[in-house]
């Protein structure tokens, strides 16, 4: 249980586990100066810790005075702080026995060794982050992709606490104008049906569109799947390693090779894609082939995309068309591969008869083609996100959003059926009420509790 009168100053090391060339040891509390003070001796100015100025000195054993390491101290005054509340930094060399013992010794002076995320949540606490800021803090630190950190960045800096915010002042107004009309009807002519309905589809549109962004935020935290499909020897298993710019999957001539699966993580720009390798998709020769195609078909159907091969050295087959028909509503490459044989199937045919779909024509073998595959890859399959969209990324706050959405239509339905206007009202409470859960101005201490939980300790 995190404490939450913020009475205590809290110390740990905020810098990743291991050697490093800088390691931060991070104070916040109303002992925080007093504390790094007591451990830092300054070799020109004799207190050091003027907020905002870097100062150099010796790291120092307050029972002996003797230095064991040098670096800088940095002082941040209330509130101008991340946590809002006096922060003390100690910059030194990345040693973990320098940092630790450095922790040691101001718990010994009166701190107390920091939770999980407990800065963080002191930032939540004193009002310098709202709780999807908090989170953001969260997923920026542990993004596997560089659109996934963009993303996560655009709601530290408040870009979807600022949507959430104009979304709760609408709901607010519709909410007041449905108690005014309950509460005074002798004041003027109720609001038409209409015009309620009309306040409810526009809310809902803003809330929806957040609801279905999560699974764009999804992509980008796991990576986008993309399994490769085709039939036996069509040269999976070589665009793979060619794909990833190693020899992951075994490849020989024969037919059959690959009868299970592989997954590996390739980036393009700045997103990441798991690939799968699987058994060629056919008439199986033996039980071991007929599972391994049975499990390929279910990695496919659950795939965010498809890479489907094409053999160009042989005639574009009816099996090859049905293929590409079973799957032509899915988002799909058509790769027309092995480039460097005797051509038999050309990219202009294969556009000819499915004008829809893009074609790459690669030589997997040679890496031909593969950087405009990559490309094309990106474009095709990676979720479009311009500057300024907003990702959700936690699913609490997707179930929040759901359950938001999901009484906007209740509402409306109330409305349009002429129900009583106080049961869309009692609707309409429970929807700010919502609203307020999701930025944190309604705080269950559960809820703190398992999010802040989750964090790295020293954030």
């Amino acid at each position: 249980m995190y404490d939450l009168s913020l009475s205590e100053t809290i110390v740990a090391v905020s810098t990743p586990p291991g050697c490093g060339g800088i390691g931060v040891v991070r104070l916040s509390g109303p002992a925080a100066l007093k504390i790094a003070r007591t451990l830092f001796r300054p070799k020109k100015d004799r207190r050091g810790g003027e907020p905002g100025r870097a100062v150099l000195g010796e790291v120092v054993d307050p029972a002996d005075r003797r230095p064991f390491d040098e670096g800088f101290l940095l002082h941040f005054r209330a509130p101008r702080s991340f946590t809002g509340e006096d922060v003390a930094e100690l910059h030194l060399h990345g040693s973990p026995v320098i940092l630790e013992e450095v922790v040691r010794l101001a718990v010994r002076r009166g701190a107390r060794p920091a939770l999980p995320g407990e800065f963080t949540l002191r930032a939540f606490l004193n009002g310098r982050i709202d709780f999807l800021q908090a989170e953001a803090v969260d997923d920026l630190v542990r993004s596997a992709s560089l659109a996934r950190a963009k993303s996560a960045f655009r709601t530290v800096n408040g870009a979807l606490s600022r949507k959430a915010a104009a979304v709760r002042r609408e709901i607010i107004g519709w909410v007041a104008r449905l108690e005014a009309d309950i509460e005074f009807p002798e004041e003027g002519r109720p609001a038409a049906k209409k015009h309620y309905i009309d306040k409810i589809d526009k809310i809902y549109l803003e809330v929806d569109r957040l609801v279905r962004s999560y699974e764009m935020g999804q992509a980008l935290g796991r990576g986008v799947t993309i399994a490769l499909v085709g039939r036996v020897n069509s040269g999976k298993s070589t665009l793979f390693n060619g794909l990833l710019e190693e020899p992951r999957a075994i490849v020989t001539p024969f037919p059959g090779t690959t009868r299970d699966f592989l997954r590996e993580t390739v980036r393009i720009n700045d997103a990441s894609f798991l690939l799968v390798d699987m058994a060629g998709l056919g008439r199986a020769g033996s039980p071991i082939e007929r599972e391994g195609i049975r499990r390929g078909k279910k990695i496919a159907a659950e795939a965010d995309g498809l890479l489907l091969l094409l053999d160009g050295s042989r005639r574009l087959s009816a099996s090859d068309a049905a293929l590409i028909e079973s799957y032509r509503s899915r988002k799909i490459i058509l790769v027309l591969n092995k480039t460097d044989l005797p051509e038999k199937t050309t990219p202009a045919e294969v556009t000819r008869r499915f004008p829809d779909l893009p074609v790459a024509a690669v030589s997997a073998l040679r890496g031909d083609g593969l950087d405009v595959l990559r490309k094309m890859m990106y474009d095709v399959f990676f979720p479009l996100i311009p500057g300024r969209d907003i990702i959700v990324l936690r699913e609490r706050d997707k179930l929040l959003l759901e359950e938001i959405a999901a009484r906007l239509l209740r509402a409306k339905e109330m409305i349009a059926s002429n129900q009583p206007i106080e049961l869309a009202a009692e609707e309409a409470r429970e929807i700010v009420t919502l609203t307020g859960r999701l930025t944190g101005e309604i705080r269950p201490d559960d809820i703190l509790d398992d999010v802040f939980s989750r964090f790295c300790i020293g954030k």
